[in-house]
């Protein structure tokens, strides 16, 4: 059984149920993307997962224990959460914002020990920021501040990081270049990683499971050779997608897709 699942969850915005009855184990030491349309829930997932967001029913469970009833410094030292677009402070520098990663581990005054000034260190350096230190965060790129963000998480020493969408607003290098430091993270440091991704050619070649989610269910989870199938995305999306295999990485990639007319979303909502 993986250390970080979910057991019959339920999710609601008042009286709006959004996810139910949903039953997800993420891989131990894999990269899980999680796919889906605007609205079908996968956002909601990640932020119950992570415990910002509250479960109406059933439970979040990390190495067997439900985390609701768990203390917040010792889930932070498991599981660290990078939401949409976080902001960092005006004028916060970049080695005080990856500072905060230590909170967890803070006692008393909460002053940084020499532990944590070397753990700050090894975040900076293997996230390629370390001349950035003493920068302002909100002066450098998109993709600058996401590695910072990255580092901040790094700096919590959890063995689960869960990130809700990353590459948003930025550029195909900047994306890539965050993606590649995911993957290097994995690798390297057997990280858990989660996250929520909107470009279906980016989970497949980062993903080792992917997770796809249409109206807060389930509709397929696997690999990307499983899941990024016609089938699978027509229902999801209502897309009719050409499926090859990429020169590079080996991996199914979107060609070209269009969508699929009214009629055949009826007839697909009926099978």
């Amino acid at each position: 059984m993986s250390r970080l699942y979910t057991d019959q969850l339920k999710i609601s915005y008042g009286q709006q149920d959004i996810v139910s009855n949903l039953n997800l184990h993420i891989p131990d030491g894999k990269i899980t993307c999680i796919i889906g349309p605007n609205g079908c829930g996968k956002s909601t997932v990640l932020k119950t997962m992570s415990r910002i967001l509250p479960a109406k029913s059933g439970a979040v469970f990390l190495d067997g224990k439900e985390i609701s009833k768990e203390g917040t410094k010792k889930i932070a030292q498991k599981m660290a959460i990078l939401p949409q677009s976080p902001d960092a402070p005006e004028g916060l520098t970049v080695a005080e914002l990856v500072s905060y990663g230590r909170f967890p581990y803070q006692k008393g005054l909460g002053k940084l020990t020499a532990d944590d000034r070397d753990v700050i260190e090894w975040a900076l350096e293997v996230t390629g920021i370390s001349a950035f230190r003493d920068k302002a965060v909100d002066a450098l790129s998109g993709g600058q501040r996401q590695r910072v963000w990255i580092a901040m998480a790094l700096a919590q020493e959890t063995e689960f990081i869960l990130l809700d969408e990353p590459t948003t607003y930025l550029d195909l290098s900047h994306q890539l270049e965050v993606l590649e430091l995911l993957k290097e993270l994995n690798v390297a440091e057997h990280r858990t990683i989660v996250m929520v991704i909107h470009d279906l050619n980016h989970a497949a070649r980062f993903a080792h499971y992917i997770v796809a989610m249409k109206d807060g269910k389930i509709v397929k989870e696997g690999t990307p050779y499983e899941v990024m199938t016609p089938d699978v995305l027509r229902m999801v999306f209502h897309i009719d997608v050409e499926i090859g295999i990429d020169p590079r990485t080996k991996k199914p990639i979107c060609l070209t897709y269009d969508l699929v007319h009214k009629q055949s979303r009826v007839e697909d909502v009926a099978l």
